[in-house]
């Protein structure tokens, strides 16, 4: 393996970090308002209301504004794989490929299909076909996100799939066990769930700055109250889905749940921090405090990882330098594994072309009892395998105390709403006004978790982030970074200028 351009690789992390956040800005809006847009249609095709019409119309008109802009940034986000990624694309393209090609062909057609006649078709078609149309829009929008997360699933959790040594490539086996893997289907869940929280966290934010300016007084009641509901039932299905999310992180990530709780030592009747400040001089091996300040919950994370109270949740000190006691390898020993893994492979390509066929079924045979520590072979020390603590750990506390904080307004919401006294109450008002920015930022934080949690893992165990990259010149991932930092902003300028001109309009001006 030649010498790895750091400087690159930090720069091609850089580049599709930048582009996956902003990509994300869009996306959530557009699961979550998809789905609000058809709620408020089918209350129009059921009541008979034209009120219930105006207001499908308002906020279709936002959907439509930020689900165009959004197609950019993913488009854009997909070709990097092969731009800056390649050897990645490579050894995983027979997997990875798959669900994208799924989406482009399957998903995307559907929304694209219906999308038409949801915008143009309110006088061309029946009130029934243009609210199945809407449904459809809403379904083919997280059906797209369905497969694109199943991909990202399989990056944490590589299954249904063998190494095939003749091409160094990884080949799927089973696609129903890469579809149903168990972190593909909490990711999609949480996902997607999550977004239904943003988009009704839109929808109180400008409603509320309508109410508090005395504007579209019974539009806005209304958008809240439908919101309302579909947000709290949001986030208590987003809270059983985060709490499974947990338990599968226990088995297949360790590392990520012992660094987004930041234990760096294993305990039984591990705690969950509600509340803490970490000691950032704190590093793997040492003897420093992990927190300057925490209080806990005892004994919620063993339950949480294990589901018994008593069970012993490993840290980042078992997970880096081994626990006997609990049947831990060190990452040194997988390390070595790793290294054997490769040689190995080398041994076994160079009998095959030899053909040497007693050879390369000899070193066939190594490979195979060390074949699952072949990312491991590719990393300096042991201390590696430890994401960036901090920037996980309170990304994850950030997320959980946001996810929180949004219960409680709706909860406030549609108590206010069902009394009919909502108008009155300025200071709720006042309050919602910044929802929609925080659940953004909530959002944007648990994409941080699950994306940095997992370094330095392109492929959890197998594909160290720094091989999975392009033999290019850092110069030229600079210059795109920011070209393409310039157009998304460029982008995000656009959509938040024609939002507001929309929204100063109202439903009036639809």
């Amino acid at each position: 393996m030649g010498e790895i351009d750091l400087v690159m690789v930090n720069w091609a992390r850089a580049q599709f970090a930048l582009t996956a956040m902003y990509h994300w800005i869009f996306v959530p809006l557009t699961l979550g308002l998809s789905f609000l847009c058809a709620f408020f249609e089918t209350l129009y095709v059921r009541t008979g209301k034209e009120e219930w019409k105006s207001i499908t119309k308002f906020w279709m008109t936002l959907f439509g504004i930020n689900f165009a802009i959004g197609v950019a940034t993913g488009i854009i986000l997909e070709f990097e794989f092969g731009t800056n990624w390649s050897n990645y694309s490579w050894m995983v393209g027979d997997i990875f490929g798959a669900p994208l090609a799924i989406e482009g062909i399957f998903a995307f057609f559907l929304e694209a299909t219906f999308f038409a006649v949801m915008f143009f078709g309110w006088d061309r078609v029946s009130k029934r076909f243009h609210l199945f149309s809407t449904w459809m829009v809403a379904v083919g929008s997280n059906l797209s996100a369905l497969w694109i997360l199943v991909a990202n699933g399989w990056m944490q959790f590589p299954t249904g799939m063998a190494f095939n040594p003749d091409t160094a490539r990884f080949e799927m086996q089973n696609f129903w066990e890469v579809l149903f893997s168990p972190v593909a289907i909490s990711k999609f869940t949480h996902t997607t769930s999550s977004s239904f929280i943003v988009g009704s966290m839109f929808v109180i934010t400008i409603s509320s700055f309508y109410l508090l300016k005395k504007r579209h007084v019974e539009m806005a009641k209304k958008s809240i109250l439908v919101a309302s509901v579909f947000g709290l039932i949001s986030t208590v299905y987003v809270a059983f889905n985060g709490d499974e999310s947990a338990y599968t992180n226990a088995s297949t990530q360790p590392m990520k749940l012992a660094a987004y709780e930041g234990l760096w030592d294993g305990e039984q009747n591990a705690g969950i921090v509600a509340l803490g400040l970490l000691n950032r001089d704190k590093q793997p091996g040492d003897e420093l405090e992990a927190f300057s300040f925490e209080m806990k919950i005892p004994g919620v994370l063993s339950l949480l990882a294990n589901r018994e109270f008593d069970s012993f949740v490993p840290g980042i000190n078992d997970l880096v330098y081994g626990n006997e006691e609990h049947g831990i390898m060190s990452t040194a020993e997988k390390m070595e594994r790793g290294k054997l893994a490769i040689t190995d492979l080398k041994a076994y390509k160079d009998a095959r072309k030899a053909m040497d066929d007693v050879a390369a079924e000899a070193a066939l045979e190594k490979f195979n009892a060390n074949q699952d520590f072949l990312g491991y072979g590719y990393l300096e020390k042991p201390e590696d395998v430890v994401p960036p603590v901090p920037l996980t750990f309170y990304s994850f506390h950030t997320m959980v105390f946001l996810g929180t904080l949004f219960g409680l307004m709706f909860v406030l919401n549609l108590y206010f709403s069902m009394k009919g006294t909502l108008e009155d109450k300025r200071w709720l008002q006042l309050a919602g006004v910044p929802m929609f920015f925080l659940a953004m930022i909530a959002s944007q934080s648990g994409w941080i978790v699950a994306e940095v949690g997992r370094q330095p893992w392109a492929i959890q165990d197998l594909l160290p982030v720094h091989v999975a990259t392009t033999n290019i010149s850092a110069g030229n991932v600079q210059t795109t970074f920011f070209m393409f930092l310039t157009v998304f902003t460029a982008l995000l300028i656009a959509e938040v200028t024609i939002m507001l001109k929309q929204i100063k309009k109202g439903p009036e001006g639809i």
